[in-house]
């Protein structure tokens, strides 16, 4: 396999209450904190029904003292934990704390008719750009679950997705080991991202199965800007691990998408 040509490593390091007491006497905590928790507990008891709209942005910052984008970062909070939906054009609304997100999406990777390999959920995702390939040395996290050792070189591919006409967005990589490739058509040539990848790796004999690991966790900067995240709002971060034949693991996908108003589904 011609390494030259590779790109070297990247690196995968409405107030109702008065003034004063809407705001805790904690002078330490940060303002946009103490709008959140003032809003939250308005929300659990009862203060502001579900349904309801809350105080719009200009109120609440000539309420607080503050400005409104330091009202936007508490609102930010109230979002992330499921309390509130901001509906363009028509303000912020209080959501049940027992609510369910609004949108469900299965997951998990299926076959058609036409023997293609598709996502559950229906969603035909577009790459924003081409995807970005370059050469990566497995990190010790990946190479456990990939089942190499730590610094094996993988092909990676880099890519900003949407979906629904522009309205979804995720992050995806692709890892495919060099390992993998020995002996195949693919030795002297780098493979398909997935979801191409799957039908290359079937076309080579692999009958294909898929495990996810799914947490939660806080964006980077260049990540929430990509997503175009408000703050406040974390990433559900996914590790879909592919095996073949005999349960070898052949490559690892990550999926970053939005998580403030998604939950995900799987069969059992």
């Amino acid at each position: 396999m011609d390494l030259d040509n590779l790109p070297q490593p990247m690196d995968t390091n409405e107030l109702t209450s008065p003034v004063e007491n809407a705001m805790p006497p904690e002078k330490a905590q940060a303002k946009y904190r103490q709008i959140a928790e003032y809003l939250r507990q308005g929300i659990l008891d009862g203060t502001y029904p579900t349904g309801q709209p809350l105080p719009s942005e200009e109120l609440l910052a000539k309420q607080f003292g503050v400005s409104r984008p330091t009202v936007r970062q508490g609102i930010s909070e109230l979002r992330a934990s499921g309390l509130v939906e901001v509906m363009m054009g028509r303000g912020m609304f209080v959501r049940s704390p027992h609510s369910r997100p609004s949108v469900t999406r299965p997951r998990g990777v299926r076959r058609d008719a036409d023997g293609r390999y598709v996502e559950a959920d229906g969603l035909r995702w577009t790459d924003a750009e081409e995807p970005a390939v370059t050469r990566t040395d497995a990190p010790l996290a990946l190479a456990d679950l990939l089942g190499i050792p730590p610094g094996e070189p993988m092909y990676t591919y880099d890519a900003l997705q949407t979906a629904d006409r522009g309205r979804l967005r995720q992050l995806h990589r692709t890892y495919v080991p060099f390992s993998v490739l020995v002996g195949t058509k693919y030795e002297d040539q780098a493979p398909p991202p997935a979801p191409h990848l799957y039908a290359a790796l079937n076309d080579l004999g692999q009958e294909l199965r898929f495990t996810e690991y799914l947490r939660t966790r806080m964006p980077l900067p260049d990540q929430a800007e990509a997503l175009r995240l408000s703050d406040g709002v974390p990433l559900l971060h996914i590790l879909r691990v592919t095996t073949g034949n005999e349960d070898k693991p052949l490559a690892l996908e990550e999926f970053q998408l939005p998580g403030d108003d998604l939950e995900i589904s799987y069969p059992l």
